[in-house]
């Protein structure tokens, strides 16, 4: 039989699509899993989820709890489209000869996971900045003690502006800041997530050749999604920390990956690797499902249908 052809554009379309409503479902808990990690001892203005989001409304309107995400449904449409799209890439060159085995599915998972980062780092280096403004904004009027004497209440800065004053002080590296713990993190979520997903929505085919319904690859990403966050969340409060660029004055600073893993098992102990973790699984649960659902309900091949056909 011969192989099955896939067409990039369409699974870049379909990642895109995937990413956008994903996002836009799931935002405010985001934001939530993001503030949390970001608080340390002597400075937890939230003391759960439903704290942060109902204290987040009540200072900053619903709409702060979609703060950041312009830069997060810019960006992640092309994240989005990469790293699906990498990892059926990847999986069908690596099958060409011979059976997919667990090991080529997890080399199919770390290539799609070294790839994504290429857009994940900036988005995420943004769209954390602009998440934690409301944290230390609500910090300065709730908790005084944690702002510098003397310190002047700034207004929060937009993405356009953060993304200027970073290239200006520090140029392209700027937004590659935690570079390295993004790769930490995506790499091994993506080596758990494909496998495990491929394996789950098996389970679910109707007969050898059939397509898995679309709530067994809804169900599939939700869980694959979720275990793969799970176990990955302490390698995300480490990039959150490095990425946040203002803290408040009892707030430790960190210069690397190491320095932050020695100072949060100093100062907060090891509980603290898991903060924002049940937030995490929350996100990522239904962003992949609804993923895997728009994915495989094939959006983009659908797209490009009305386009003509170049003649042969």
């Amino acid at each position: 039989m011969a192989d099955k052809q896939i067409s990039l554009p369409a699974k870049l379309i379909n990642g895109g699509v995937a990413g956008l409503i994903g996002v836009t479902c799931v935002f405010p808990i985001d934001l939530a899993k993001t503030r949390l990690q970001n608080q340390q001892n002597g400075s937890r203005l939230y003391t759960s989820m439903s704290d942060c989001l109902i204290k987040t409304i009540r200072s900053e309107g619903y709409f702060g709890m979609y703060r950041g995400a312009a830069v997060n449904l810019t960006l992640v449409t092309p994240e989005k489209a990469i790293k699906l799209a990498a990892n059926d890439f990847f999986r069908h060159h690596l099958s060409k000869d011979g059976k997919l085995t667990l090991l080529k599915e997890m080399l199919a998972g770390c290539g799609a996971g070294t790839c994504q980062v290429i857009v994940t780092t900036p988005m995420e280096m943004l769209k954390i900045q602009l998440q934690d403004a409301g944290r230390i904004a609500a910090q300065r009027k709730l908790m005084p003690e944690t702002v510098p004497a003397g310190a002047v209440e700034t207004k929060s800065p937009t993405a356009m502006q953060l993304t200027r004053e970073l290239l200006r002080e520090k140029g392209i590296a700027g937004l590659y800041k935690g570079l390295g713990a993004t790769l930490l993190r995506d790499v091994p979520f993506s080596i758990i997530y494909f496998p495990l997903f491929a394996n789950l929505n098996n389970l679910g085919k109707k007969g050898a050749d059939g397509p898995s319904p679309f709530y067994v690859s809804f169900l599939s990403g939700c869980l694959a999604g979720s275990t793969a966050a799970v176990a990955v969340n302490p390698v995300d409060v480490i990039k959150t920390r490095l990425q946040s660029l203002n803290r408040g004055s009892t707030e430790d600073t960190y210069s690397g990956v190491t320095d932050c893993i020695r100072k949060i098992m100093r100062n907060e102990g090891p509980s603290a690797f898991l903060k924002g973790a049940y937030c995490r699984a929350l996100v990522i649960a239904p962003l992949f499902g609804i993923a895997q659902v728009i994915y495989f309900l094939g959006v983009g091949e659908f797209i490009l249908s009305f386009l003509p056909k170049k003649d042969n």
